[in-house]
């Protein structure tokens, strides 16, 4: 696979100039008081154009040719910020440019460019696109290099195992970071034994050796940004197997791995001053004669006892290996992004990720970015309370407490215990797919909480 097969896409934007056709993005209101161009409007009326949220309508000229289109925006085009995306979807092929539109040039080129996204390497038959001319008025680098981390993230998630298992998602991680001209390190297999004893408990029963992937760029003494993503690229739960219905996403449990890779590409490309690291240990949750069991007890980096009590809940094992890592370094802002739990998607859905830290203005200010980018996430509590529920019997912590209670939160407060010196952590529990199609994303993988990321990281070093 070509390591740079995730980063260059083509662009959903017309860069080439010429003629394009235009597309008029209304409300009812436009229709109502006729405060469109007089042909659309002719053509509205007559064909009983109503201009709800995602219509499209396509606009004939005198000679019956194609000549322009309407786009419905609804009564209230905030409520769908990026519902441009239905037109890269809904567009025939060709070159198009917005004539008017009640909505920032960011928003509507953001928008249609994020429901451009196509997964379609292995049809055979790959359609035309319509593509987009970006205002001047945009910020055409910005939106770009957006798309491009959430369409690595997207293609990473997407990709099925038998071409994204550990080999390759170490080449994709090379291939990042040779665009970007970044260090990088990687320890796998039997090295992993005395530094990352966690992460190779996982990983050994995969016939693809476990690893531990590092990536460093920027300037030493700029804000220190850690990332670690979670990377398990195919759980079957390991001994206490998942049954076959809860199998057949799990090409999708590398889908932390695949949204910091997708931030870093944001904050490298953007030239940011940060000193970032970004941390992703890798495995497979394989079953095999030395698979780790239940009722093992392991000591991980930082020197605490794990007693395993489901070998399905693996991600927290390697998480805490990878994030201990990261603390000893003492980052100004360590971030952990994993499909971690079904106990989060139970509370918030899939749609909305929730996110965990004792840090009250990091909490504020992560929400601030989420409403300014219409990149959704929540905050659910650090409970200590639940603390009891971590502890083992026979070790200093279990990695899957019994009863069932707030899963998201415990597993939080499992991965808490390892981070002890960094002063500023946020652990995002995401679930890195979209099971139906949304105006902005055909469904599939999905980059969560990144674009939300990327504008605050990006404000706080300014």
């Amino acid at each position: 696979m070509a390591p740079y097969q995730f980063i260059e896409r083509p662009t959903p934007f017309n860069t080439k100039g010429g003629s394009t056709l235009p597309i008029f993005a209304i409300t009812p209101a436009h229709i109502e008081t006729g405060t469109i161009d007089p042909i659309a409007l002719d053509w509205a009326q007559k064909a009983g154009f109503k201009a709800e949220s995602g219509s499209l309508l396509l606009i004939p000229t005198s000679e019956g040719h194609l000549g322009g289109a309407l786009f419905g925006l609804g009564t209230n085009p905030s409520e769908h910020p990026y519902i441009t995306g239905k037109l890269a979807r809904s567009l025939p092929a060709g070159d198009w440019h917005i004539e008017t539109a009640p909505l920032t040039a960011n928003r509507l080129s953001l928008g249609f460019g994020l429901g451009s996204y196509r997964f379609d390497r292995y049809k055979s038959e790959k359609s035309p696109a319509a593509t987009l001319m970006i205002p001047r008025d945009a910020d055409a680098n910005d939106i770009k290099r957006q798309l491009a981390g959430v369409f690595l993230a997207r293609d990473l998630i997407n990709t099925p195992t038998n071409d994204m298992g550990p080999n390759e998602l170490e080449a994709a991680f090379r291939g990042l970071a040779a665009h970007y001209k970044a260090e990088i390190s990687v320890i796998s297999g039997d090295d992993l034994r005395q530094n990352f004893p966690l992460v190779h408990t996982v990983g050994r029963a995969s016939a693809d050796a476990p690893r531990l992937l590092e990536l460093r760029w920027g300037k030493k003494g700029h804000r220190k940004i850690t990332l670690v993503g979670k990377g398990v690229c195919f759980d079957t739960g390991g001994l206490d197997i998942k049954p076959a219905s809860s199998m057949l996403l799990m090409k999708k449990d590398m889908g932390g791995a695949a949204n910091v890779m997708g931030l870093a590409l944001m904050i490298m490309d953007a030239k940011l001053k940060v000193d970032l690291r970004v941390i992703v240990p890798v495995v497979e949750n394989s079953i095999s004669s030395n698979a780790f069991r239940p009722g093992d007890i392991y000591k991980s980096r930082k020197g605490l006892t794990v007693q395993i009590d489901n070998t399905d809940a693996e991600g927290r094992l390697i998480l805490a290996d990878a994030l201990a890592y990261a603390d000893e370094d003492t980052p100004d802002l360590l971030i952990d992004m994993a499909t971690l739990t079904g106990a989060a998607r139970v509370a918030l859905g899939p749609d909305l990720p929730p996110f965990f830290t004792d840090d009250a203005d990091l909490a504020q200010d992560l929400m601030e970015a989420s409403l300014e980018t219409d990149d959704p996430l929540w905050r659910l509590p650090l409970y200590a309370g639940y603390e009891k529920d971590i502890r083992a019997k026979f070790a200093d912590i279990t990695n899957a407490p019994a009863g069932g209670m707030a899963g998201a939160i415990t597993a939080a407060l499992f991965l808490k215990r390892f981070v002890s010196n960094t002063r500023h952590w946020t652990h995002f529990d995401i679930y890195g797919w979209a099971p139906s199609e949304r105006p902005h994303s055909p469904g599939g993988g999905e980059a969560q909480a990144i674009r939300a990321l990327y504008h605050h990281i990006r404000e706080s070093v300014r």
